[in-house]
């Protein structure tokens, strides 16, 4: 969602090693094996990570290379499974709470993280709570952004993917119901989404693939164009973020000795 790549990160680029059409930037401290979301602040070279369900309530900064230079406490933060992660132009973090494996919650938590680049350890968060529409099965949720005031929620479903709007407000709220799709192919689940600076281009991810969004209308992000990408490599990719118009930061959780990476993606 970041216009913009520093020098230090370009030379990156040239170092990492390639793996199919998908480059290697760094690896992931094994200490995070379950890392469920990456996410770039504007104006900041720290990539912000979480783990998924059953982990501790930490928000961990990583160096470009991998390495943890900052490992953030939500005191009032509970990690039920924490899922995706996105930010806002004024530097501050949003940590999705609403993983939902079973299909037996009914209330979900965005976790509002005040500026992380200026907190030394540990943090209250501002809570945003919201429940489904009345009628509305529970759903299992792993992605999300922020755009125009309000997050946008992408259920992980084989057969369709749900969106769903919340207002970036703190306090108590009913999501609203938008539109969903039926995504082709195999290996449909959407794992982690974002949205670039413009607004006019959405990324899903997958374990092999991603899709691109694009020549939607409002904030109906399913009425456009919907292109596979795939990576022609699989892993369990949980985290991505788009850097710019063309380049998306993508992590995977560490299974045995694979995965548990940074990766880039062009998706020219």
């Amino acid at each position: 969602m970041k216009a913009f790549i520093k020098p230090i990160l370009i030379g990156l680029f040239f170092m990492s090693c390639g793996t199919g059409n998908i480059e290697v930037l760094a690896d992931i401290p094994s200490s995070l094996k379950e890392t469920s979301a990456i996410e770039k602040i504007n104006g900041s070279d720290i990539l912000w990570v979480i783990q998924d369900a059953g982990n501790s309530n930490h928000l961990y900064g990583l160096s470009l290379e991998g390495d943890i230079v900052k490992v953030i406490t939500i005191i009032n933060g509970e990690n039920i499974d924490w899922e995706d992660l996105t930010s806002d132009s004024e530097g501050n973090i949003y940590i999705g709470d609403f993983g939902n494996n079973e299909k037996n919650r009914t209330n979900f938590t965005i976790y509002k993280v005040p500026n992380p680049e200026n907190v030394k350890s540990s943090t209250n968060a501002s809570l945003i709570n919201f429940k489904l529409p009345e009628g509305t099965d529970s759903i299992d949720f792993e992605s999300f952004f922020l755009y125009k005031g309000n997050f946008y929620v992408f259920s992980k479903n084989s057969k369709k993917c749900e969106l769903f709007k919340v207002p970036n407000k703190a306090g108590n709220h009913i999501a609203s119901y938008i539109s969903k799709v039926k995504l082709k192919g195999k290996h449909t689940k959407v794992t982690s989404a974002d949205i670039n600076n413009d607004g006019n281009i959405v990324v899903l991810l997958n374990h092999n693939k991603l899709w691109k969004l694009t020549g939607y209308s409002n904030d109906d992000f399913f009425n456009g164009n919907i292109e596979a990408l795939k990576f022609e490599h699989n892993s369990q990719k949980e985290g991505i973020n788009l850097v710019n118009n063309n380049l998306v930061f993508i992590t995977d959780e560490l299974e045995k000795s694979h995965g548990g990476n940074i990766y880039s993606f062009s998706l020219d």
